[in-house]
């Protein structure tokens, strides 16, 4: 029977009828040939084509088969890396992303039986993380970049050069710190004067002896001087001392002694402290270390973080809090969200801290102290920053401030 013109109406509904997919019992891997019903099907097997084909794949069955199965594999994970590269995902759905296209290699053409056994399969040999549940299997895409790859070593080693040269440092310092200390005892020690002292200066006056003073007294009714008493002694010294009878020359007197010794005081005052070579070195040390420790990268396991990306599966996940679970290439992190199971694969540019209540716990994320947990003391909202202390680590207990973007809540499961 001839074939119908391709723009008769037999042949456009032909054509209608083959679009999309068909039963999957009516489909020839070997020829790529989809029939629409079992006797088409019948029909093709008995072609001289099929037979052929037939003969060829009797010959060497395990190539052809190791080949459908590379080239399922391969459209896979295309679709996992392209569509589902940054969460995890349901294998069943990636399954059906595959399958709308018509001319894509059927399943019971490969080595693997079941969507299952792939899934399987692609955990074993490392490609995804898969994870059993109740509602099937999920898997989530696993970076085999080489260029990345060879960006995670090179960081890798940058590190531990720094741990190295961190190790000589804290050395000399504290050798530079032990001959600052004994430099400044072996000065210090003849004198008991400290010079940094605030305590006031006293002078005690002895009086002469009774003995050697004799006094004349003569009374006078003009002057308001009872007496003077003069020093009896022909020696060259000569003191005189006058005694008022009225009360206000003694304050008088008194008042200009305090005035007196105030100005003295204030002349004898020492200039503000000198910090001593100890307390410099620890100065110069922290400021190495806020140096060292501040990086462009602060994405910890553990913490919990706000996403602040607004085009993300249309805002569906716009300012939801979640758990960073995993970090890769210290840039991205996988967050769990903590009101539902979804698993985000972002970059720390989509994602900010979350500050947590007053005396929750917290995790120091960039600066000087990175690295170290902390308890929120208080907030101050004019200068966006934080007053914390220290938990962990040798400055346990040390009280210091922060701004809010180098803190981030830590998440305890409950």
């Amino acid at each position: 029977m001839p074939k119908h013109d391709l723009m008769s109406p037999k042949g456009i509904a032909n054509r209608i009828k083959a679009k999309g997919l068909q039963k999957l019992r009516w489909y020839c891997q070997m020829c790529n040939k989809q029939c629409r019903d079992a006797n088409g099907f019948k029909c093709h097997t008995e072609s001289e084509s099929h037979q052929r084909n037939i003969l060829l794949f009797a010959e060497k069955p395990a190539k052809f088969i190791e080949k459908f199965s590379s080239e399922f594999e391969s459209g896979m994970m295309s679709i996992i890396s392209c569509n589902y590269r940054s969460m995890r995902v349901l294998a069943n759905v990636v399954y059906n992303d595959y399958i709308k296209d018509r001319n894509h290699v059927h399943m019971n053409s490969t080595k693997w039986t079941t969507l299952s056994g792939f899934v399987m399969y692609l955990g074993k040999t490392g490609r995804c993380k898969v994870e059993e549940t109740a509602k099937g299997w999920y898997i989530t895409y696993i970076e085999k970049d080489p260029l990345l790859l060879e960006r995670q070593a090179k960081a890798e080693r940058k590190e531990r050069m720094e741990i190295d040269d961190l190790e000589r440092e804290k050395m000399e310092i504290e050798r530079r710190i032990e001959s600052a200390k004994l430099a400044s005892g072996e000065s210090l020690a003849p004198s008991n004067i400290s010079l940094n002292s605030s305590a006031p200066i006293k002078f005690t006056f002895k009086t002469p002896a009774v003995n050697a003073i004799k006094p004349i007294i003569t009374n006078n009714n003009d002057e308001k001087e009872k007496s003077i008493i003069t020093n009896t002694n022909n020696s060259s010294d000569h003191q005189t001392l006058s005694f008022s009878s009225s009360t206000t020359m003694d304050k008088k007197s008194s008042s200009s002694w305090d005035e007196k010794e105030s100005h003295s005081h204030v002349s004898n005052q020492l200039p503000p402290k000198k910090l001593t070579a100890a307390e410099e070195l620890m100065i110069e040390e922290e400021a190495k270390k806020e140096r060292r420790n501040r990086k462009d990268y602060w994405l910890h396991i553990g913490i919990v973080v706000k996403i602040m990306n607004k085009s993300l599966k249309d805002g569906k996940y716009y300012k939801q809090k979640g758990v960073v679970k995993q970090v890769e290439d210290r840039y991205v992190g996988h967050i769990q969200l903590l009101d539902s199971e979804d698993l985000l694969k972002l970059d720390q540019d989509q994602l900010e801290t979350v500050i947590p209540p007053l005396g929750g716990l917290l995790l120091i994320v960039n600066g000087a102290y990175r690295g170290e947990q902390a308890i929120l003391l208080s907030i101050e909202e004019s200068s966006f920053r934080s007053q914390v202390r220290i938990e962990t680590g040798p400055f346990t207990g040390k009280t210091i401030s922060l701004p809010y973007e180098d803190i981030s809540k830590v998440h305890v499961a409950k």
